[in-house]
C-alpha cells in the first residue's frame, strides 16, 4: 500500500491513502495499520528531504567540506524503510565521508531517530528475538535481529559515553523532599569469560516530610574489580542530588556488608540504617532455638510474629533480642546445627544493634527497608540479563544497564533523547 503527497505548504504536507475496510473487523484493522505505516513513510521521506543540502561547500568549524557525490541511501523508520539521494562530503585531504543530512537528522545506523528510540527501549526490556516478533506481529514492522543489536549498540554508546557529563533535571515533585534514601546492593550476573560476577546497582529514593517516596534515581554496572566506576557514578548522583536538596537528610540503607556502609558513611550525615527485612531474616534461628521441638511451630510463629512487630516498632528491641539470644546459647538440648544458627544470628545482631533503631526512624517517618533497591536488582539485572542460558560480554552487559537505568529513572529516557536531539547522535 502507497500513499501519496498531495499538496505542500511550506513544512506541512497533505498525504492521500486509500484504505480498504471489507472483511472482518479485524482483517479492516490491518488494512487500516498498512495505511498508518504507508502515511508514515511518505511524510518521513519528505521529512528528511528538509535536512539535506543544496550540494555547495560547508564549514565545520574551520574545516571546509564540498560535496564528493550524491549517494542514495536506504532509512529506517517506525513505518518502513524510505530512499533518497542526499549529498556526501569529504575534505580535500581525502578521509572519511560526512553527510550533512544523517548529522543533523539525527540518524543512528540508518535509523531515524524515533525508530532507534523505540528499537533501543524494546531491545533494553526484551530479548532481541521477541523485539523483532514484536515489532512484525504488533505493528506491520518486520527488521533483522542484528539490525536491532546494531542500533541498540549505538545508542547505548551514546549513553555510556555521556553517563558523567549530561545531566539530568529532576521532575517537578508536589512535596518538598525531606530526606534522601542511598541504597546499593548487587545481583549475580553470568559473564561469558569469567563466570558468575556481582553487577552493582545503586538508587537515590526522595521522601517527603510523611515517609513518602517521590522519586527514585537508578544507577547500574556492570562487575569489576573494586567497584571503581559504579561507586564514581553513585557519587557524582550523590553530589548533584545534594546540590539541588542540600537541606534533606542523608540516609544509608543496605544489608550487613561492610563495603556498603564504608561508602554509605561518606555521604550521609547520620542514621545510617540496616535494611529492617535484612535483620528479620536472622530471627528465625533464634526462634528455633527457643522453639526447637517438632510440634513447636505454632509457638515459633507467635515468637516471630511479636518480635518482628517490637524489633519494627519498639526501642530496646534490638537489645531485648540479643539478651534472648544470649540466654538460649546455654541451652544444652539443642542440636549443633540449630546451636550455629543461633550464634551466627547473636553474632549478627551484636555486630549490627548501632544501625537498628527502626523504632526512631519510623516516628521520624523515614524510611526502614531497602524494598526499593532490592527491587532494583530484580527488575534491572535478572530480568532482562538472566534469562535462560545467557552469558554476557561487558560491554553488551553495560549497554543493556545503561539503557534500563535510564527507562526505570522517571524522565530520563525522555531527557536523554532531547538531549540526543540536542547534541548530535555520536558517541562521543
Amino acid at each position: 500500500m502507497e500513499a501519496n503527497i498531495i499538496a505542500h505548504d511550506g513544512d506541512q504536507v497533505t498525504v492521500q491513502v486509500c484504505i480498504d475496510l471489507s472483511g472482518t473487523m479485524l482483517e479492516a484493522e490491518g488494512q487500516i495499520q498498512d495505511a498508518c505505516n504507508a502515511i508514515g513513510r511518505a511524510a518521513s521521506l519528505e521529512a528528511l528531504k528538509r535536512f539535506e543540502t543544496d550540494g555547495t561547500p560547508i564549514l565545520l568549524g574551520a574545516i571546509k567540506w564540498t560535496r564528493r557525490c550524491t549517494s542514495h541511501q536506504t532509512y529506517q523508520t517506525p513505518y518502513g524503510t524510505v530512499g533518497l539521494e542526499r549529498h556526501v562530503y569529504q575534505t580535500s585531504q581525502g578521509g572519511k565521508i560526512y553527510c550533512p543530512l544523517d548529522a543533523d537528522a539525527r540518524i543512528i545506523r540508518h535509523a531515524t531517530p524515533l525508530f532507534a528510540k523505540q528499537l533501543s527501549h524494546k531491545y533494553a526490556q526484551m530479548n532481541v528475538n521477541a523485539v523483532c516478533a514484536d515489532l512484525s506481529d504488533n505493528h506491520g514492522r518486520p527488521v533483522t535481529a542484528s539490525y536491532v543489536q546494531n542500533v541498540t549498540d549505538w545508542v547505548g554508546a551514546i549513553a555510556m559515553a555521556q553517563e558523567e557529563t549530561w545531566d539530568y533535571t529532576l521532575p517537578v515533585l508536589d512535596q518538598p523532599v525531606a530526606s534522601v534514601a542511598i541504597s546499593l546492593d548487587g545481583a549475580m550476573l553470568a559473564m561469558k569469560e569469567e563466570g558468575w560476577r556481582e553487577a552493582m546497582v545503586g538508587s537515590l529514593s526522595l521522601y517527603d516530610p510523611a515517609g513518602e517516596r517521590l522519586h527514585t534515581i537508578y544507577v547500574a554496572a556492570t562487575p569489576e574489580h573494586g567497584k571503581a566506576v559504579f561507586l564514581q557514578r553513585m557519587t557524582q548522583e550523590i553530589e548533584r542530588i545534594k546540590t539541588q536538596y542540600p537541606n534533606a537528610l542523608y540516609l544509608g540503607i543496605a544489608d550487613g556488608a561492610a563495603s556498603n556502609w564504608s561508602f554509605l558513611e561518606q555521604h550521609t550525615e547520620r542514621q545510617l540504617l540496616l535494611d529492617y527485612f535484612h535483620a528479620a531474616e536472622h530471627l528465625p534461628a533464634i526462634a528455633m532455638a527457643a522453639y526447637p521441638g517438632k510440634t513447636d511451630k505454632p509457638k515459633r510463629e507467635q515468637w516471630l510474629h511479636e518480635q518482628r512487630h517490637q524489633l519494627k516498632h519498639e526501642h530496646g528491641a534490638v537489645e531485648a533480642v540479643i539478651e534472648a539470644a544470649q540466654r538460649l546459647t546455654h541451652k544444652r538440648s539443642l542440636s549443633r546445627s540449630v546451636n550455629a544458627d543461633l550464634q551466627a544470628a547473636l553474632t549478627y545482631f551484636s555486630n549490627q544493634a548501632a544501625r537498628m533503631d527502626y523504632a526512631q526512624h519510623l516516628s521520624e517517618h523515614l524510611p526502614i527497608g531497602s524494598g526499593v533497591i532490592e527491587a532494583a536488582c530484580k527488575t534491572l539485572v535478572k530480568q532482562r540479563l538472566c534469562g535462560a542460558g545467557m552469558r554476557w560480554k561487558q560491554r553488551g552487559a553495560k549497554i543493556i544497564l545503561s539503557l534500563r537505568a535510564l527507562v526505570q529513572s522517571t524522565g530520563r529516557w525522555a531527557q536523554f533523547w532531547q538531549k540526543i536531539n540536542q547534541f548530535g547522535a555520536q558517541p562521543c
